[in-house]
């Protein structure tokens, strides 16, 4: 079906790889590949990058990069968690948006190397997730971090993690989060939203990736709102959220239901919908001047989210 891409985007459309996630290590070879001709990462200036392993759930050891930008703290934090469908990529192959965060925002970032499905399923995604977010908030002082300025966050499936996150720090009392940035967040693995259905034939994501890594992801598993968020029955209680999604993502409808449903409950959530765009398409094109504003409006919102409280009487 022709759809109205962005102009900068609709050349480049053919040229994508047909990603398929039945078989989970071709799709990461096929990422791989997408990859493989950009320029080796290098951390912005004042940035420097540490890998730490973390004492995780059941004696696991999670395996985190913790970015921090040459300044004096304390300083927010952000925790954050790659996407892939929960079958693909790692913190190892994005590296370039959490240090970019780092940078922009003048904030510590940690990025989990959480294990991916179907190898590790449900809860171990999440599980590795909520013990980067319990080491953070421990070792506040440790890091330079502010324990009150620490928001959770993510892109695609790494954005389901962070909204499950903020879920389970409500429901168990802590660790404190200051906000949740869902950027093109998968969030219900009910699959039954007019743009999942419609969307059988988009770029890098459609229907059927979306059911076979539900599949990966949950086996045989009960769903859960620590698994698919939109399951939750009450949202009231969060922190303010930042919410982007993308015009032909079949992930867009459940973005938007979730963003109505915080409004709903009280809930501070800034909702953009990008026209033109489609799963993924800032990161394939990040040159695009639709994927610029994607970048920018995710920065602001996150510098925005984590500003230190104006205190009591201050004008400003």
């Amino acid at each position: 079906m022709a759809r109205r891409f962005d102009p900068e985007l609709a050349p480049f459309v053919p040229l994508l790889p047909d990603l398929d996630v039945t078989d989970a290590t071709a799709a990461r070879a096929t990422l791989t590949a997408m990859q493989a001709g950009r320029p080796p990462f290098t951390p912005p200036p004042g940035v420097t990058v540490a890998r730490r392993t973390v004492p995780g759930v059941g004696g696991v050891e999670v395996p985190v990069v913790v970015f921090r930008p040459d300044m004096p703290g304390p300083l927010p934090a952000l925790l954050y968690a790659h996407g892939g469908g929960y079958v693909m990529h790692s913190a190892e192959t994005d590296l370039a948006s959490p240090a970019g965060l780092c940078a922009e925002v003048g904030a510590v970032v940690v990025s989990v190397d959480y294990r991916l499905a179907p190898e590790h399923r449900f809860p171990a995604a999440f599980d590795d997730c909520w013990t980067g977010l319990c080491w953070l908030a421990e070792h506040a002082a440790e890091l330079g971090v502010d324990p009150a300025r620490i928001a959770v966050g993510g892109v695609s499936a790494g954005a389901g993690l962070a909204a499950a996150l903020a879920l389970a720090a409500r429901d168990r009392g802590g660790p404190a989060v200051a906000f949740q940035l869902l950027d093109i967040p998968v969030l219900d693995d009910r699959l039954d939203t007019a743009s999942m259905l419609a969307f059988t034939d988009t770029p890098l994501w459609n229907l059927a990736n979306a059911q076979q890594a539900w599949s990966h992801y949950l086996g045989d598993s009960a769903p859960s709102p620590y698994a698919s968020p939109a399951r939750a029955g009450d949202l009231a209680g969060l922190p303010p959220a930042y919410l982007a999604v993308a015009e032909f993502d079949p992930l867009r409808d459940e973005g938007i239901a979730y963003a109505a449903r915080l409004m709903t409950a009280g809930v501070p959530v800034e909702l953009h919908a990008f026209p033109g765009t489609f799963h993924g398409s800032a990161g394939a094109l990040p040159q695009a001047g639709v994927s610029r504003r994607m970048r920018a409006e995710l920065v602001d919102a996150l510098r925005r989210g984590l500003a230190s409280p104006t205190p009591t009487g201050d004008p400003r």
